[in-house]
């Protein structure tokens, strides 16, 4: 079997590879692995910028056939609608299938109840998990990657979840020269991290090389927002901007893409790939710690959400 290590050496007599040749290398030999191991395999697709590449990278595994699985998107009823309209026509140019999990209803049916700060990021969990178990779905891909946050540091890139669909750190398996084990008891599944060796550089380098397309909002815009928690966040129905949260315009890009309610946006004046590039570059905070009011929740937020069944 070749080694990423091997891999950083030579490309079949072609010369040494370039660092995102051997990601790429790497993710397509996961999401290969995962076809091979797996009944049921799904991705999770949001139509953020990670979920894009990571669907480029499973197009490009399985060219010329078509990508053996299916997509899934929970949505939390306060998606960006520039998002929604760039994942509903993926999935038509591709011929994709898409399940889409709505917390809306299951707060219609009284299962979920909405939050007193009005955002929906932390009700996710329950229509993920219970749409795992109903559409018996063995591997979920995430675009998760180890460089977000602290709790994301610690997984593998197979990582095992029990029938209740918890993470337990004391079961993660040990991942030695690219051999993943998918093993699981009946009702468990693993969730999959094809991306988990990038960062945010990476996957900004890679979406030029590959000219992938992306939402609009990741790109400076002027947009009516106002200020929360050292955010700027964007005007909606759930429950934003109280009294006393004046709206101004300013220019701004998003740097991660998730339920309006907590995901904030940046000052920048960076419209095109090589202007976002050099701002990523010059950036010492993560996306996640600069724009995720979820995160800020408390100092083991992702991890306590992690246990519960969340990503």
């Amino acid at each position: 079997m070749t080694t990423v290590a091997a891999l950083r050496d030579t490309a079949a007599g072609q010369g040494p590879l370039g660092h995102l040749d051997v990601l790429e290398s790497e993710a397509v030999h996961i999401f290969r692995e995962v076809a091979g191991e797996f009944e049921r395999p799904v991705i999770l697709f949001s139509g953020g910028k990670d979920s894009i590449v990571m669907l480029h990278l499973a197009l490009k595994a399985f060219a010329p056939a078509p990508v053996p699985f299916a997509l899934l998107h929970v949505d939390t009823g306060h998606n960006f609608p520039e998002v929604l309209d760039y994942r509903d026509r993926v999935v038509a140019e591709h011929g994709l299938r898409l399940h889409v999990a709505s917390v809306q209803d299951y707060i219609d049916r009284g299962v979920l109840r909405e939050r007193p700060d009005g955002t929906r990021n932390p009700l996710q969990t329950v229509p993920l998990t219970e749409t795992i178990q109903s559409e018996k779905f063995d591997a979920v891909f995430g675009g998760g990657r180890r460089d977000e946050e602290k709790a994301r540091a610690k997984e593998r890139v197979f990582s095992l979840r029990d029938e209740f669909s918890q993470w337990d750190p004391r079961r993660q398996r040990p991942e030695l020269w690219n051999l993943y084990n998918g093993r699981h008891a009946p009702g468990e599944h693993v969730r999959v991290f094809p991306l988990s060796n990038w960062t945010e550089l990476d996957v900004w380098q890679y979406i030029k090389r590959e000219a992938i397309e992306l939402p609009a909002i990741y790109f400076a815009h002027e947009r009516e927002v106002f200020a929360r928690n050292g955010m700027w966040l964007t005007a909606g129905d759930w429950g934003g901007p109280k009294d006393g949260e004046p709206l101004e315009t300013r220019q701004v890009r998003y740097r991660t893409v998730g339920d309006m309610s907590c995901t904030g946006a940046v000052d920048s004046d960076a419209a095109t790939l090589d202007q976002v590039i050099a701002e990523i570059a010059a950036s010492r905070l993560t996306e996640r710690g600069a724009t995720r009011a979820d995160d800020k929740l408390s100092e083991a937020a992702m991890e306590d959400r992690k246990r519960e069944g969340y990503f």
